[in-house]
């Protein structure tokens, strides 16, 4: 784990949106307060029904680009784009006061197959990252997608990739480890909803898949179907309920927590960048 916790820790604890996004084309770094400038303007434009807003003039909405050179995997990949949008009132824009109204970055953690397949003029940056209200989002996607001729889609975690989270957070040393580690399943073919949630002890969970991996810092597919068969038969041997015929939907652990709609929660710094590489494998398979 190469980054700061001090630089990033305004990305933990807050609920983020994933998207895939392809390669932006002739993306320049250098640009970012160019970038930050005519955003502000598509945005005020949207907002106005489409009418032209001169590009400079103090607006309502403030956009602030810069570099998150901390999160990166490798020197081959890209440095992190944070976009942040901030909401003056007419009010206080004499006293400069602003309240954060949106978030969303881009980032390429370990992407280094991608980026040797792609011409120069094309920059990979494949997850995409939102917290906000959603108007906002659409709004700063469709600016990047018509000015980088790129195309954003959102980017669900499937059961599988769930479990493979389980596992693997599963193993991760924290130094505080309070709360349990919780599936969360779906049962199909029901006129209405119905989810059950499965909590196991973090240590319970840990001791048994010590138990499973057989090299550590390594993971095969194998050991993750064996951790998920022997938590299934624990909860039929108790509740007689089999839960390899329902769909897992969530996974929340002392690491971070994810959703299957593509919902992510970040909780330890020292395990960002290997969390952000899961979901950069995830965000590549989507594009390619």
């Amino acid at each position: 784990e190469n980054t700061e916790p001090q630089r990033t820790a305004f990305l933990l604890r807050k609920q983020w949106t994933l998207y895939s996004v392809t390669p932006l084309y002739r993306f320049c770094p250098a640009r970012l307060r160019d970038y930050a400038r005519l955003l502000s303007a598509f945005i005020a434009a949207e907002k106005q029904k489409g009418l032209a807003v001169e590009v400079g003039v103090e607006l309502d909405i403030k956009v602030a680009v810069s570099s998150l050179p901390d999160l990166k995997g490798s020197d081959q990949d890209q440095a992190g784009i944070l976009v942040q949008l901030s909401l003056r009132s007419p009010a206080s824009r004499k006293n400069s006061e602003e309240k954060l109204v949106w978030s969303g970055w881009f980032c390429c953690v370990f992407g280094d197959d991608l980026s040797k397949n792609v011409p120069e003029d094309f920059t990979c940056l494949p997850l995409f990252l939102a917290n906000g209200a959603e108007s906002y989002t659409s709004i700063v996607g469709s600016w990047f997608q018509k000015t980088f001729d790129c195309c954003f889609r959102r980017l669900a975690i499937s059961p599988l990739s769930l479990s493979w989270m389980a596992a693997m957070w599963t193993g991760c040393k924290v130094d505080k480890t309070t709360s349990a580690m919780e599936l969360v399943f779906s049962v199909p073919c029901l006129p209405y909803p119905l989810d059950i949630s499965y909590a196991i002890h973090p240590e319970d969970a840990k001791a048994l898949w010590d138990t499973v991996q057989k090299t550590p810092g390594e993971i095969t597919q194998e050991e993750v179907d064996v951790f998920m068969d022997c938590l299934y038969s624990h909860f039929h041997r108790h509740f007689k309920i089999r839960l390899s015929a329902t769909k897992l939907v969530k996974v929340s652990t002392a690491v971070a927590s994810a959703h299957c709609d593509g919902i992510i929660k970040f909780l330890q710094s020292q395990y960002l960048t290997g969390v952000l590489m899961l979901l950069t494998e995830l965000a590549i398979s989507q594009i390619q």
